[in-house]
């Protein structure tokens, strides 16, 4: 595998009614790497997660998954090394069971059937969701929503999982509980989120955006720490860092 698990350089991508959404935006990642992708709402947050599972194409500048260009004929290989966890785990979860939405992408992908329910069931096991198996996935809870939601990509067995405001609309148990769960993931991760404490806890590594650039790219408690950048780019220190003086 390539030495990084994502690339871009000088990344721009341009709305087709003129809207730019991203310039210029350059960073890698390596296996294993956490990084908070974190911004006020416009930043270019979506835009940019959006490239790495190639619902967007670039319109400038360069983006690579896995050692893999993202361009159309590349698109199959780059989905399946970038896993993406949406932000409404309702728009992953449409099969009549939870077992049914995590094999979904095995066969989706051509998995021979007698490794499926194996693959399906470490995927489950892996995300403390197992007795979930035979639920009908409206009928979950939100944080068991999220985690059939994580074990559906998780078993694709990607490089790196691509997420999207994980912990909207969880109760602080099923937070405290996905913060677990993502320690124990050796995946890279590139979670875009507002919960800036969150952001702390499981990455190592914060990129803020601002007006669709990258305004600043370090060790996350330095970077929430920097009180005029991030009053600059909309944005307020952790709660845990306590009240603003």
């Amino acid at each position: 595998m390539n030495e990084h698990v994502i690339e871009t350089e000088g990344l721009t991508y341009v709305y087709p009614d003129g809207t730019r959404g991203i310039t210029g935006v350059s960073f890698k990642m390596v296996p294993g790497e956490a990084v908070a992708l974190v911004g006020a709402n416009g930043a270019g947050k979506s835009t940019l997660l959006q490239h790495f599972s190639g619902c967007l194409l670039p319109t400038g500048g360069t983006v690579r998954v896995g050692g893999l260009p993202v361009i159309k004929e590349n698109l199959p290989a780059v989905r399946r090394a970038a896993g993406m966890i949406f932000q409404n785990p309702d728009d992953q979860l449409f099969m009549p069971t939870v077992f049914e939405d995590v094999a979904f992408g095995l066969r989706n992908l051509g998995a021979p059937e007698d490794e499926i329910e194996p693959r399906v069931m470490k995927a489950l096991e892996k995300v403390g969701a197992a007795h979930l198996r035979g639920r009908q996935p409206y009928r979950l809870s939100q944080g068991e929503k999220r985690a059939a939601a994580i074990a559906a990509v998780v078993a694709l067995e990607p490089d790196v999982l691509v997420m999207d405001e994980p912990t909207s609309n969880l109760d602080p148990l099923a937070r405290r509980r996905l913060i677990r769960l993502l320690g124990t993931f050796g995946h890279a991760k590139l979670i875009a989120t507002h919960d800036l404490d969150f952001a702390l806890e499981v990455c190592g590594r914060t990129i803020v955006m601002h007006g669709g650039t990258i305004a600043a790219d370090g060790p996350s408690a330095e970077v929430f720490r920097d009180a005029a950048l991030l009053e600059r780019c909309g944005l307020e220190p952790p709660p845990s860092f306590g009240p603003r003086r």
